[in-house]
């Protein structure tokens, strides 16, 4: 197969890119450009898609003796995945970013032109695998449950899951990633993971909002709508937070009090227990199967709301263009805005985006 690697700069990517041509593939590098601050550098293990990322995955194309390019994708990077978080963060929802640069830019603009250039496919180094079912290609959970990235993968459609190779799916452990790594001689061999929001590298989401935003005092609410405190901008907060509440009316019962709810409208943030977190229900409209859709209006599954959180067994149902899921037990502390992936087993069925929670406890509980 003739694949286009997409080489991020890390030990990952590297590495999958190198099986690639091991398996005798036709391969070609290129490292995605999705900042006009070309200057940029790295932080520590902070961000990624820096110049110091775009150098790192030209020495390992060298190491590999593959073609490699630059393509400059920060147009559509600002235009899908940046405007998005802002815009989420405006109507008070809570996005995951990295969930809309798969299903946008890695696994949409990308293929989309490596198919047209007469690629069969993307190689990345995602951990996750592929499994011809009786239905057709199945994307699964990797051998590795501690660096499993299915749930991120969750966006991707049965089209564009023919047209992916991930070949670090199998391996048991990061560690043989990277003494592979080692032993082939990439340079990347012990460069940290990144993690955080690659376009904010400083990790202080809330300055970066209130640059874009900006930040208008508000009152935050108890359940019953009584004002207990204020607030310098609701975008800064999000469901669950317990730090940097600021409220001068101490609870009653003498417990702290956690964001239940932001309210971009009327600019309250909404304020409780902990018990209030508990989520009996959530639903949205904006869903997507990773291969065949369920046969049925009502099925079991288990839910993930969180790239690291653990799955939990639930009943889904589809009804009127909305997809609803109860877990067996309360989610813990669900914001609209999050992705929740569908599992039956370790195979992703699908994804929806959360435009609505039920909470589990009343407000006058």
């Amino acid at each position: 197969m003739r694949i286009l690697a997409a080489m991020s700069g890390g030990v990952d990517s590297a590495v999958a890119a190198a099986r690639a041509v091991e398996a005798g593939h036709d391969v070609v590098g290129v490292h995605l450009a999705l900042s006009r601050a070309g200057g940029t550098l790295r932080t520590g293990s902070r961000g990624c898609c820096t110049i110091e990322d775009a150098m790192d995955a030209r020495r390992a194309a060298d190491r590999l003796g593959i073609p490699f390019y630059v393509w400059d994708f920060s147009e559509r990077f600002r235009d899908d995945v940046i405007a998005d978080f802002v815009a989420e963060y405006q109507a008070g929802r809570t996005p995951n970013p990295c969930m809309r640069c798969n299903e946008k830019i890695k696994f949409a603009a990308l293929l989309e032109r490596a198919l047209e250039l007469g690629f069969d496919a993307v190689c990345t180094g995602h951990y996750a695998t592929l499994v011809d079912g009786a239905d057709g290609l199945e994307l699964h959970r990797a051998s590795d449950a501690a660096k499993d990235q299915s749930y991120v993968l969750g966006v991707l459609t049965a089209d564009q899951l023919a047209h992916t190779y991930f070949p670090l799916g199998a391996t048991p452990s990061k560690t043989l990633v990277r003494a592979e790594a080692e032993a082939r001689g990439l340079s990347v061999a012990q460069k940290p993971d990144s993690h955080d929001i690659c376009f904010i590298p400083d990790g202080d989401t809330r300055g970066w909002l209130a640059d874009r935003v900006g930040a208008e005092a508000g009152d935050i609410l108890d359940r019953s709508g009584a004002v207990i405190g204020s607030h310098e901008g609701a975008h800064a907060f999000t469901v669950g937070q317990r730090r940097g509440l600021k409220i001068g009316t101490p609870a009653s019962d003498g417990k702290p009090r956690f964001v239940l709810e932001v309210r971009p409208v009327s600019n309250t943030v909404v304020v409780g227990p902990k018990e209030a977190l508990a989520t009996a229900e959530i639903s949205g409209e904006r869903f997507t199967w990773a291969g065949r859709a369920p046969e049925e209006a009502e099925f079991d599954c288990h839910a993930q709301i969180r790239a690291h959180s653990d799955p939990v067994p639930a009943r889904a149902s589809i009804g009127d263009g909305v997809l609803t899921v109860v877990p067996e037990t309360p989610f813990d502390g669900v914001a609209p805005g999050q992705t929740a992936v569908l599992y039956v087993g370790t195979r992703v069925l699908g994804q929806f985006t959360i435009d609505r929670t039920v909470s589990a406890v009343p407000v006058d509980a």
